[in-house]
This record gives structure tokens, sequence and C-alpha cells, in this order.
């Protein structure tokens, strides 16, 4: 069994995109693991119930207590049933973890597929309201709670390729701001964090990391090091508990330096984002 330190002991949590699109350890599959290992029940939402039931299999080999809930967190109905069910399950709730993002919307403004922008921005920023809508005055009568949106450090400057991804991730850092501000007085926390190139399943999943790519994403960075979903998950392990109980409205970037080298990262960014 796993050491725990019950930074999170007591605590209800629903973690959104909890399984991983391939084998490995992916962003919501890190916070799941660590939430439940630190002793939060977590709920585990994703669009494909297999990769959250794999998820689930890992922190029951710890000892951990987890529910797998299938869900499309692009549908409202979605979102509320998902929240209906973690609530009735255990009567709270004080953590929701918006990790679900695409970055598959290729194209300029003149080239890019409308439907797809649409869909991509549903998935990628409604999607996190519609959990927070519902999240929210369920977190209120359990006494405050703590919302971390996961955004990308492609918010901080343009050079991207593709339109859409930056777009929505950066409107993902002013939602975080607006819904701190909306909420501070209910005792609820909202915060982003910014993932720089980290190598998770969804980087290497169906081999599309083309050849040296992963060297230079790594060699991109002020630590020369390459960071994984652990990382990530370690980020929104702290947000989530007692021990940033004083923050809020912030965007951690969680990228080993890479957005604080510019001129670099913008090169970097344009070249690298995968």
């Amino acid at each position: 069994m796993a050491d725990r330190k019950g930074r999170v002991a007591g605590k209800v949590a629903i973690v959104t995109g909890a399984g991983s699109s391939a084998d490995g350890i992916g962003n919501g599959r890190a916070a799941a693991i660590l939430l439940a290992r630190e002793g939060a029940q977590v709920a585990l939402l994703d669009y494909h119930k297999d990769a959250a039931e794999e998820t689930a299999r890992m922190i029951r080999e710890e000892r951990g207590d987890c529910i797998v809930i299938e869900a499309d967190v692009s549908s409202e109905e979605a979102c509320r049933s998902a929240v209906q069910d973690t609530a009735s399950a255990w009567n709270r709730l004080d953590i929701l973890v918006n990790n679900v993002g695409t970055s598959r919307v290729p194209g300029n403004a003149v080239d890019l597929d409308v439907d797809a922008w649409d869909r991509g921005l549903r998935l990628n920023v409604t999607s996190m309201m519609f959990m927070a809508r519902h999240a929210i005055p369920v977190m209120k009568a359990s006494g405050g709670g703590s919302i971390i949106n996961i955004s990308s450090i492609t918010a901080f400057q343009g050079g991207h390729p593709n339109l859409f991804y930056p777009t929505s991730k950066g409107a993902i850092l002013n939602m975080t701001r607006t819904m701190a501000g909306n909420h501070g007085a209910d005792g609820i926390r909202v915060n982003c964090i910014a993932p720089g190139f980290v190598y998770t399943p969804v980087v290497y999943g169906g081999g599309r990391l083309p050849e040296g790519v992963r060297e230079k994403r790594r060699d991109a960075s002020a630590l020369k090091t390459e960071g994984t979903g652990w990382d990530v998950g370690y980020g929104i392990l702290y947000l989530a508990s007692e021990e940033a109980r004083w923050v809020t409205g912030v965007v951690l970037p969680i990228d080993a330096g890479v957005s604080a080298i510019s001129p670099h990262f913008q090169t970097s960014a344009q070249r690298l984002s995968y």
C-alpha cells in the first residue's frame, strides 16, 4: 500500500478525463491516483469507461476509494448527472479537476473546419463551465471547495500553427480568474494549471510524435528535463489541499521553465506542440 499523508483526507473529488488515451499515466490519471492516495474519495469521469476503469484498478490496488462515471462532459446533462452521482455516493463535493481537452482542430482562421471548431470549444471551454455550474452549489453546501482548470503554456503567446488550441486554452485563463472572483465569498477557490511539454499518453499514443521531437521538447526547457503526468498531478494535489487555502485566481505553469525563457518559448511552442 502506498504511503498516505492525508493531505486531502475526508474530501470528495471529481476528476474529468480520469483515464488515459493509451497505456501510461496522463494528467487526469495521475491527479486521480494522487488525490486518492492522499485520502480523497474520487469520482473518475471519462468518455471512455474502460480507461477510467483502469485508473480505478490502480487506485483500488492501493486501497483507495473511487467510483467510475462514464460521461461526455460536452453535454450539460451528463455533467449534472455526474455531480449528482458523486454527491449521492459521498454526500459532499470538495474538489473539481477540469482536465478534459482536445488539440485536434487543425488550421488557421482561413482553412479550419468551423464545425470542428465549435465542437472543440464545447469540449475545451464550455465543459468546464458546465461542470462548475453544477459542482459549485454542492461545494457551497459542503462548506467550500477547490476547482482546478487545466490550460496549457500555449495560452501565453502566439506562434502556434493552429488557431484553435491556444485560443481555447487562453479562454480558460480568464474563465479561471473570473470564477475565482465570482465564488471566493462562497469559500470556493478556482485556480489553473498550464502544463508544458509533458510526455503523456496523449502525446505518444498512436505514434503521433515525430522522431527527435521528444528530445527537442525536453531541451526547450530551462531545466533540460522531461515532465510527466505526475508533475502535473502533484500541482493539482497542492491546489486541492488546504496547503493552498489562501491561493485563488492563479495560473501555475508546470513546464520546467519553458514559458520563462522568452523569446525561445514562441519558437518552441510553434515547433513542439503536439
